[in-house]
This record gives structure tokens, sequence and C-alpha cells, in this order.
């Protein structure tokens, strides 16, 4: 009996859209979650609500916002690409203020945000492998608070320059890539306004403040 092998060819896994790094030019959209906080800068001053007693501001819980955009990605170079992100996100921060002694004001100042988002970013990108590549991503983002003059006890300003660093993962999928990013912002401008509310018992909150930065993080998806 005459027992014969044949030699069976294994089945390559072709990645999917092997074409599409190539692209000069694409579009697409985002959807994510943010945190917004502030980097709030004391300046000690007794005031004059209560008690004669220093006030001190700070962000205590964060709350969840949303933001959505679309992607304007420029392919510059094998491993970089320049990315337009514009969008809008709503966010609320709540600042509450605390004496000296640890009594805490009852009510927080709750500062809610709707930014208009014009972000321009380098990424960089590792090699492909397969069906997923890993990346870094930075650059500017100027914000635009259309929300600012509807706060209540403290006004901001409507103008902020962030710069914004981040790491993400592209998927290609089989009609699509999705993209999974974290991102830190860092505003670098003083948002606290120097005009205080109509009120003059809310200027106690804002003289209690000297600087006010705004932090904000995202985790995003990209479908494009």
């Amino acid at each position: 009996m005459c027992m014969f092998s044949q030699n069976v060819p294994r089945k390559r896994n072709v990645p999917n859209l092997p074409g599409f790094d190539a692209r000069q030019l694409h579009f697409g959209f985002l959807l994510g979650l943010n945190t917004m906080d502030f980097q709030v800068f004391n300046n000690g001053v007794a005031t004059d609500l209560n008690k004669q007693t220093p006030l001190y501001a700070d962000i205590i819980h964060l709350q969840p916002g949303i933001n959505i955009g679309i992607v304007s990605d420029l392919r510059l170079h094998k491993y970089f690409n320049l990315r337009f992100l514009p969008g809008i996100s709503f966010g609320q921060r709540d600042l509450y203020f605390i004496y000296e002694d640890g009594k805490r004001v009852e009510n927080p100042i709750e500062l809610k945000s709707t930014f208009l988002e014009f972000p321009l970013l380098l990424k960089y990108s590792a090699v492909r492998d397969q069906n997923f590549k890993p990346y870094l991503i930075g650059g500017v983002n100027m914000r635009v608070d259309l929300a600012r003059s509807k706060q209540e006890k403290m006004v901001l300003k409507p103008f902020d320059v962030c710069l914004e660093v981040g790491a993400g993962i592209d998927f290609y999928l089989n009609y699509f890539r999705l993209s999974t990013e974290l991102k830190a912002s860092f505003g670098m401008l003083n948002v606290k306004g120097y005009k205080a509310t109509e009120d003059p018992a809310d200027m106690v909150f804002g003289q209690a403040i000297d600087k006010l930065t705004s932090n904000i993080f995202h985790f995003t998806f990209y479908f494009e």
C-alpha cells in the first residue's frame, strides 16, 4: 500500500483596507467622552462671605461630557499625518469653595461649557501590523466657549488656546478604519473673567481666585 502526501498551501491573512494609508487626503467623523477640569490658582485673600477667613476654590468631582466632530486628514509622510478636527464639545465643571478651616460653601458654582474646537494636530504612526497600528498625536487647539455669558456667580473668558498630547490605536476593519484615542488638553490662557456677574454678592467668588486654566481629558472614537 502506497501512501501519498500532498502539500496544501496555507491561506495567507490578507490585511483589511491595504491601500488606506496611501491616500493623500481622507475624511471621517469622531464621537467621544470628556471630563473638564480647572487648574485653580487661589490667592488666599480673606473674604467677607459670612466670616473673615480665606476662601479657596477647587474641582472635587469630575463630570462626564461629550464631544463630536469631523476629521480631515492629510498624509505628509509614511509615518506623519496632519489632522484638522473641528467640532463641538459639551461639559460642566463644579467649582467648590472651601474655607481655610475646612468648612465648605454649601453649593458649588456650576460652570457649563459649550466649546467650538479647532484642533490642528500632528500624528506620528508606527509601522502597521496586519490590522492595527499604534500612534502618538500632539498639537494645538483653539476653543471658543459659547456658554460663558450664561454662567451664574462667575463669568469666564470665551477664548482659550490649548496644547494637546495623546496616544491611540488604529484598527482596520472591512469597510472603514476605527481608532480609539486618549488625549489630554492643557489650556495656556487664564479663562477667569475680570468682570463678575451683576449680583454684588457674587464678587467674593471671583476675588478668591487669581487664575483659572483648563485641563480637559478625552476618550475618542474615530470613524474614517
